[in-house]
C-alpha cells in the first residue's frame, strides 16, 4: 500500500459500502473513489497480503478483523472531525471534505480531546 491514507481510505470505503449495501466488489470501490478498476484491483491485492480484507467467493470483499478495526476507527474521526467544524461554523461541504484530509493527520492525542469534547457537547445538548 502507497501510503497510510489511501490504505485508511480504502479499508473506510469498504466499511462504507458494506454498512450500506452489504455487498462489497471492486467495482463498487471503483465508482465510489472515482478510481480506474486496475488501481482498485492492485490496492485489494496489496490489503489482502497484508491482511486487512479477504475476498469471497463472487468477489465479495470483506473486511478483516483489523482491517475493521481501521475503517471504524478512520470513520469515527471522520464524523468527529466534521462535526466539530461544523459546530464552528464551517459548511457542511467543506467540513466533510476537510475532515477526509484531516481524520488521516491528528495525533491520537489531538483526536481523544476533540471526541471528549465532541460527547460533552452532545451531553450538554440533550440537557
Amino acid at each position: 500500500m502507497k501510503t497510510r491514507e489511501s490504505m485508511e481510505n480504502y479499508l473506510e470505503t469498504i466499511y462504507l459500502l458494506e454498512q450500506r449495501t452489504g455487498y462489497v466488489r471492486a467495482i463498487d470501490i471503483a465508482t465510489e473513489l472515482g478510481f480506474s478498476k486496475p488501481s482498485v484491483s492492485n490496492a485489494m491485492k496489496k490489503l489482502r497480503a497484508e491482511g486487512y480484507i479477504s475476498v469471497e467467493e463472487k468477489s465479495r470483499i470483506v473486511l478483516t478483523p483489523e482491517g475493521r478495526r481501521i475503517a471504524e476507527g478512520t470513520y469515527e474521526r471522520h464524523c468527529v472531525i466534521a462535526a466539530a467544524l461544523m459546530r464552528i461554523g464551517v459548511s457542511e461541504e467543506t467540513a466533510l471534505q476537510d475532515a477526509c484530509r484531516m481524520e488521516h493527520i491528528l495525533s491520537e492525542e489531538t483526536f481523544l480531546c476533540m471526541k471528549r469534547h465532541h460527547e460533552a457537547s452532545l451531553r450538554k445538548s440533550e440537557e
